[in-house]
C-alpha cells in the first residue's frame, strides 16, 4: 500500500524537536535533508561548527548529532510514525551520519515505548546551578542504567574514590586550559555575552552560565572564564556531586552516535524523574586525560561523557537555530 506524503508542518516539527538536543557548547552541528518521495530524513554533520581545538576528532560532534537523532526518533513516534534508522548508511559519505525512513507505526511496534519520553524533549535543560546533597535512589539509578543499555551503551555510577579522581581530572583540564595560549578559542567562539546573548541562535548565552562557584566540588565549567559578566552572582555547589559515566565498547563514529542516542535517552528519562543534569566533557577533550577517566574494574570500555545529576534548579532554555537554517526539503 502506498504511503501518504508527510506535510511540511509535520516535517518541520520533527526537526524542531530533534534540534532541542544538547551539543558541545550548543554549537548545534547538524543538518537535515528530507526526501519527500521516499519519506527519508537524512542527518548530516555540519563541519562548519566543528571545534578543532576542543574536539579534533569530531567525537563530541557525533555525540551531539546522535542526541538529535534520538529526539527525532521520539518525535516521530509521537507523530504516529516509526523511525527506521540506519547509522552511517553510505561508506563513501562519512558526513552522512544517519538515514531515517519515516514509516507507519505498525511496521515496528517495539518503538512505541518512546512515545512516553516526548514531553521531556521540551522540558530538558542543562543546569549549571548548585544541586542538593540529596542522594539518588537506587531505583532511579537502575532506570537510568536501563535507558543507556537500551541504546547499546553502558552507564556507570562511580564510587567515591573514582569521583575524586574525576574531579581531579576536571581541575587538571582547567589548569591546562589556563596555562596554554589559545586553549579557550572554541569556548570564546561559542559563548554569547552582553546584547549578543539576547539575539543569539546558538552557543551558550551569559544567562545560562549559572553562578560562579565559590565552594563545593561540582564539576561545572565556567563559560565566562576571566571575562566579566554583569550581575552574575556566586554560589556554593555540592561537596559530594553525583556523577555518572556513559561509555561504549568501541570508540569510532558509530560508537559516538550510539553514545549520543544513549545520552539523550538518559537525559529525557532523568527529566521525567525530576532530576537536573549537566554534561562535563572537559576531561574528555584531552586524550591523555580521557584515558584516565576509566575505572579499570568496570569494563565500561571507552568513556564518552561525564554526567552530573541531582536535585536542583532547572537551567534556562538555550537558543536554537531556526528550522529553515538546518532543514532542506527535496
Amino acid at each position: 500500500m502506498a504511503q501518504l506524503q508527510l506535510d511540511r508542518r509535520t516535517v518541520t516539527t520533527l526537526v524542531a524537536e530533534a534540534t532541542t538536543a544538547p551539543s558541545m557548547h550548543n554549537a548545534q552541528p547538524w543538518r537535515f535533508r528530507y526526501l519527500a518521495d521516499e519519506r527519508l530524513m537524512l542527518l548530516r554533520a555540519d563541519t562548519d561548527r566543528a571545534m578543532p581545538g576542543s574536539d579534533p576528532g569530531n567525537r563530541a560532534l557525533h555525540i551531539g548529532c546522535g542526541a538529535a537523532l534520538f529526539n527525532l526518533r521520539v518525535a516521530a513516534v509521537h507523530a504516529s510514525l516509526v523511525p527506521l534508522t540506519r547509522l552511517l548508511p553510505d561508506p563513501l559519505d562519512p558526513l552522512l551520519l544517519a538515514s531515517v525512513r519515516l514509516a507507519e507505526l505498525s511496521e515496528a511496534p517495539q518503538e512505541k515505548n518512546l512515545w512516553r519520553l516526548h514531553p521531556a524533549i521540551r522540558q530538558r535543560r542543562t543546569s549549571r546551578h548548585p544541586f542538593s546533597e540529596r542522594d539518588i535512589p537506587e531505583h532511579v539509578r537502575a532506570t537510568l542504567q536501563a535507558a543507556a543499555a537500551q541504546e547499546g551503551a553502558t552507564l556507570l555510577f562511580p564510587g567515591l574514590w573514582h569521583v575524586e579522581t574525576l574531579l581531579e581530572l576536571v581541575r587538571d583540564a582547567e589548569s591546562r586550559d589556563s596555562a596554554r595560549a589559545g586553549e579557550d578559542e572554541d569556548l570564546v567562539r561559542w559563548t554569547r555575552l552582553g546584547s549578543e546573548a539576547d539575539t543569539a541562535a546558538d552557543g551558550v548565552p551569559a544567562y545560562a552560565f549559572g553562578p560562579r562557584k565559590r565552594g563545593g566540588k561540582a564539576p561545572v565549567r565556567d563559560f565566562a572564564g576571566r571575562r566579566p559578566v554583569p550581575d552574575r552572582g556566586s554560589a556554593a555547589f555540592e561537596r559530594t556531586p553525583h556523577l555518572a559515566l556513559l561509555g561504549t565498547r568501541g570508540d569510532g563514529p558509530r560508537d559516538w552516535l550510539t553514545a549520543g542516542q544513549a545520552l539523550e535517552r538518559f537525559l529525557l528519562e532523568g527529566t521525567l524523574l525530576g532530576l537536573s543534569t549537566s554534561l562535563t566533557s572537559h576531561p574528555l577533550e584531552d586524550r591523555r586525560l580521557r584515558l584516565l577517566t576509566r575505572d579499570p574494574g568496570s569494563g565500561i570500555g571507552h568513556v564518552q561523557m561525564v554526567l552530573r545529576l541531582g536535585y536542583g534548579p532547572k537551567g534556562p532554555a538555550t537558543p536554537r537555530r531556526p528550522v529553515p537554517d538546518v532543514l532542506s526539503v527535496g
